[in-house]
């Protein structure tokens, strides 16, 4: 298998041969696959990964002690060492595993915030969210009579700081919101809501989905309480995600399922808890996504993220220069700080229509309101076009989308 740590400079060419699926052509065109923020394409590693343990080490963790089971669990628990250096946690028992960034949401809004928000209580956001992390707060305050805040995003899809901070009260018990906005590309200034948050009082959660992919997380020097992603869009499996807990809040809250190996014991007149971070992985984990999330893991360290952010940064600022230049298109979410995520609809042209023609031209992008509906209503569009960038594309893919949408402009407009 070919390795990329090696390399002496960003060889784009190499990196994609790690990548089958890239190797095809779609209509007659060689594929262009830019919807990277959607679901990201696998390397072999990680194909490898899962295959050896299908192959070799089928078999059920934490409960054999036959060679085979000792082997998945010695593959699995290795894996969960690798999420916790690449988030840099402290302790392995902060490492959660769940099925992706969706079910950490839900289990924070359930485990903690069930014990922790009542009548009156505040919850807070920012409009940029993912339904992902909008819809699990209201169920949690339908459920405890909380309220729940929003923060308002400016003309170019930053968070307005003060208005974040005039919405931070003593009544705020957690704060929720996004490293890096799935629709926009927003970047957040983590490190400094988290602080804000903290000082008033409040828990914090950070969706990570979109920033884990693209940039370096080092969860003690951001601060949360919580973080979360999901394997998918890091080159992994898809149905494994982790979420990533403060020690000291986990062993606070109650188990979110019930069931196999997250129980000490089991009686009829009651049951006790296993360590953590067992304690939140009720039933039969995901053994062969967890193997291979930390494949992918592995393939990505080895690029650097320094290496990773400088193409992918040259491919956006590229993107975003030939578009903006074309008649008729406008750029969705302009913020300061972006990553990888371009957004734009085109004067007279529904996305959707866009998407087709430029899929038949090979090219690969979403259209839609890409989960994220507030953010569509701010800006006072039904959808976007989006292209999503990740560290197998290329300049010419780059220019490839632009002609395609030139393409669809000719045809639609």
């Amino acid at each position: 298998m070919r390795t990329t740590s090696a390399l002496p400079v960003y060889d784009v060419a190499a990196i994609r041969a790690d990548f089958p699926a890239l190797d095809q052509r779609v209509h007659g065109r060689p594929l262009v696959y830019l919807d990277n923020a959607a679901t990201a394409q696998k390397p072999r590693a990680v194909i490898e990964a899962v295959g050896q343990y299908y192959e070799h080490d089928n078999s059920n963790v934490h409960r054999g002690v036959h060679a085979l089971s000792e082997r998945a669990t010695a593959a699995f628990e290795a894996a969960r060492e690798t999420v916790r250096a690449f988030v840099n946690a402290p302790s392995v028992r902060e490492i959660v595993f769940t099925r992706n960034a969706t079910e950490s949401v839900n289990l924070v809004a359930r485990a903690w915030g069930d014990a922790s928000v009542g009548p009156g209580d505040e919850v807070l956001i920012t409009t940029l969210e993912h339904h992902s992390n909008i819809v699990p707060w209201q169920l949690l305050c339908e459920r405890r009579g909380a309220r729940l805040r929003v923060a308002p995003i400016d003309d170019r899809g930053d968070v307005i700081l003060d208005e974040f901070e005039r919405l931070l009260t003593p009544r705020t018990k957690i704060a929720a919101f996004a490293h890096v906005s799935n629709a926009l590309g927003t970047v957040n200034p983590v490190a400094d809501l988290v602080a804000r948050a903290r000082r008033a009082g409040a828990a914090v959660l950070v969706d990570g989905s979109q920033a884990a992919c693209h940039l370096a997380v080092d969860v003690q020097a951001l601060g949360a309480d919580f973080y979360v992603f999901t394997g998918h869009k890091l080159y992994g499996p898809t149905g494994v995600g982790v979420l990533h807990g403060r020690e000291a809040a986990l062993d606070r809250m109650p188990p979110f399922l019930g069931g196999g190996d997250m129980i000490r014991t089991v009686a009829f007149e009651g049951s006790t808890w296993n360590d953590l971070p067992y304690k939140f992985e009720a039933g039969t984990p995901h053994m062969a996504g967890a193997i291979g999330l930390g494949a992918a893991i592995d393939y990505v360290r080895a690029i650097g993220f320094e290496a990773i952010g400088a193409q992918e940064r040259a491919l956006l600022a590229r993107a975003t220069e030939a578009l903006a230049a074309e008649p008729g298109v406008r750029l969705i979410g302009t913020a300061k700080e972006k990553a990888s995520v371009l957004s734009f609809v085109v004067d007279g042209i529904h996305p959707h229509d866009i998407g087709t023609v430029v899929d038949r031209e090979g090219v690969a992008i979403r259209t839609g309101h890409h989960c994220a509906q507030p953010v569509m209503e701010r800006f006072g569009v039904p959808a976007t076009a989006r292209a999503s960038f990740g560290l197998y594309n290329t300049m010419d893919e780059v220019d490839a989308l632009v002609a395609a949408v030139r393409r669809a402009r000719a045809l639609l407009g």
